[in-house]
């Protein structure tokens, strides 16, 4: 499971009316020949999904968590048994190394924390060889267990160490938390209450969570998405910016109220994921949502949903976005930014494509798996694509390129037009 100007109203408009690329359109600054790293071992094609959710990068190592049986080194058939985390080397030839915490359930998350350990969340009894319910601190060299006191009572979704805190966030009550990273004890750091679910009419159950986070280039604030609509006491959907006040977080001003809207009754949380721009004036977000829960599949697309989406980072409550480019009704799941491209991915098949849904209408440019936007235009740029399955779940932009994390659905193994890329892919600079 992973974003600035003025004349907002322009920039919209112009994107909804004129989406082929323009002359002269930049590529994006990543490789279009992606690096052989390991993958998944399983096909698939049995049946079986099995999926990367998360990429982190701590030193020289590249731990990677989800829910999976085995994988396999770049260019080998010999399958590995890692069940549900594993670990491989930053730089090629990008070899699994012996870190195997064993664990027993989905692994949706994993952080570096200060002290060189690996913290991991998600939902499990066991990892590292002991019972750690949901939440462990392992050895980031075996993976062996080592003392943990946090153990949420539900799933956890997400962490971020940050500013000398571990911030923890999922299903369980308070759906976020602060703890230490090297203890697991409550460090008195204040976060905010979160309160509230998605109520229209038709709408499926959808539990109170926090899903994701983003940490601001400067270590500063953080983008929290979930699903509720109160935070702090003030009114927030979908997203909010946390600031990393001394003593306590504090809820920024900072809210788009578009993200109010509703999109389909069986997808009430669509904001999946959020990045910022290197120079923090601008949130990027990725949505689900397939349309607007009470208008039909007309064109041109409207509302926030299933699309990419540029708001300016001004700390206020405001309408309207400075770009919003729809992908037709298929969803995303992760972006990521660099100072060039806009990184998004998920399973849509085409981004530029406001004038269709679940077909290509004019203009819109195919694009699957994986797409490259413009930040200033928000309009396409060349770059490479992958293959759909359920869609990529992380994108990791680091100095050496982009890492995808993603899945099996289907045999889906590839990435910019090359097989060999099950769950995993990475774009070099």
């Amino acid at each position: 499971m992973r974003m600035r100007r003025t004349g907002t109203a322009l920039a919209a408009g112009v994107l909804a009316g004129a989406v082929a690329l323009a002359p002269g359109m930049a590529q994006a600054a990543v490789s279009s020949v992606p690096a052989a790293t390991p993958q998944l071992a399983t096909s698939g094609t049995d049946g079986s999904v099995e999926q990367v959710r998360q990429i982190v990068q701590c030193g020289d190592t590249m731990y990677a968590v989800g829910r999976f049986t085995a994988v396999k080194n770049p260019r080998s058939s010999t399958a590995i048994a890692r069940r549900n985390a594993f670990a491989f080397s930053a730089a090629s030839p990008y070899r699994v190394t012996g870190w195997n915490p064993n664990v027993n359930g989905q692994v949706n998350t994993a952080a570096c924390a200060p002290d060189g350990n690996i913290l991991l969340g998600g939902s499990f009894s066991s990892a590292g060889g002991a019972a750690n319910a949901n939440m462990a601190r392992v050895n980031p060299t075996t993976g062996a267990a080592l003392p943990w006191a946090y153990h949420p009572s539900k799933q956890v979704e997400h962490v971020e160490v940050v500013a000398g805190h571990a911030l923890v966030g999922g299903y369980f009550p308070g759906y976020l938390n602060s703890v230490s990273p090297t203890t697991g004890i409550d460090d008195g750091y204040g976060t905010p209450a979160i309160s509230g679910n998605y109520q229209f009419p038709g709408v499926r159950p959808n539990p109170t969570r926090v899903w994701n986070m983003s940490v601001s280039p400067d270590g500063t604030a953080v983008l929290v998405s979930g699903d509720f609509t109160s935070v702090g006491g003030a009114h927030h959907e979908q997203l909010f910016r946390l600031n990393l006040t001394p003593g306590a977080a504090t809820v920024s001003a900072w809210t788009p109220t578009e993200l109010f809207s509703d999109c389909a009754t069986v997808e009430p949380f669509y904001a999946q994921d959020a990045a910022w721009s290197l120079d923090m004036n601008t949130v990027y977000v990725a949505t689900t949502g397939y349309k607007p829960y009470n208008l039909s599949k007309s064109v041109p697309r409207s509302g926030p949903c299933d699309a990419a989406i540029a708001y300016p980072a001004t700390e206020t409550t405001f309408s309207g976005h400075a770009w919003i480019n729809y992908t037709g009704c298929d969803s995303l799941y992760s972006v990521a930014a660099d100072d060039s491209t806009v990184f998004v991915a998920g399973h849509q098949r085409w981004i530029n494509n406001p004038r269709g849904c679940d077909n290509e209408g004019p203009g819109a440019r195919p694009q699957t798996g994986l797409g490259e936007i413009d930040p200033v235009t928000g309009l396409a740029q060349t770059g490479p694509n992958r293959g759909r399955g359920l869609g990529a779940d992380d994108l990791l932009r680091t100095a050496d390129g982009l890492w995808i994390a993603s899945d099996n659905l289907a045999n889906t193994a590839m990435c910019a037009g090359q097989s060999g890329h099950m769950g995993i892919c990475f774009l070099p600079d």
